[in-house]
């Protein structure tokens, strides 16, 4: 099995990494640092174009993929006004725009039966204050993957996969008070790959849709 991982170089990311890895398949990196070991590309994922070429040489590298997952995510958290454009944006670009550029890259390339898997959050579904663009880009990543699910039904299966918080390094560089608190339950990524796992080694022909994955004591679902 070879997976395209977006945001493979840590987090949810490299935990898919290594259960492809785990499993016998060979995972394909895109990020913005290198990743031992692994076939990648560094890049920003935040210029789309860069995004798709970068996909693009992958998936020539790989000679045809079975699954793509598109698991890089970013935050920029605070009150709308004073979140500046340029950071709002680059949000949305990452978690969002991304997504879809590197999927139009990589379907192509994707053989029959392929699996998409892409990653949105319990806050795709729950909107909350100081994360405008978080949740915009969120609620886009669900609206997007619906649409795709609905287009690619009988070639591709589409998964759309809604992680709650979990144990990574995605709230280390947030103001404390964006940080969760010394009490907060947060999964552990490798239970969240796990799920990904599942989902892209579904028979032809069976699709999970929808995957709500989280902590038991996850506040923010449902």
């Amino acid at each position: 099995m070879n997976v395209l991982v977006t945001g493979g170089a840590s987090g949810l990311g490299a935990a898919v990494v290594e259960a492809v890895q785990k499993a016998g398949g060979r995972s394909y990196v895109l990020d913005r640092v290198p990743v031992d070991g692994v076939p990648h590309v560094v890049v920003d994922l935040a210029d789309t174009r860069a995004a798709e070429k970068a996909a693009l040489e992958l998936a020539n590298l790989s000679g045809g993929l079975d699954g793509v997952v598109t698991a890089a995510g970013m935050d920029l958290p605070g009150k709308f006004q004073n979140v500046p454009g340029a950071d709002w944006e680059r949000v949305v670009a990452v978690d969002l725009l991304a997504t879809a550029a590197v999927i139009r890259a990589a379907l192509p390339h994707l053989n029959e039966g392929g699996r998409i898997v892409t990653v949105a959050s319990t806050l795709g579904f729950k909107a909350v204050s100081d994360a405008t663009a978080y949740c915009a880009a969120k609620f886009g990543v669900v609206g997007f993957t619906r649409a795709l699910a609905a287009e690619l039904a009988g070639r591709y299966g589409v998964t759309l996969l809604v992680p709650g918080g979990m144990r990574t390094r995605f709230f280390d560089d947030r103001d404390e008070q964006y940080k969760p608190g010394p009490d907060a339950v947060l999964n552990n990524p490798a239970n969240v790959a796990q799920a990904v796992l599942f989902a892209l080694n579904q028979p032809h022909g069976c699709e999970i849709r929808e995957l709500v994955v989280c902590a038991s004591e996850e506040t923010s679902y449902p």
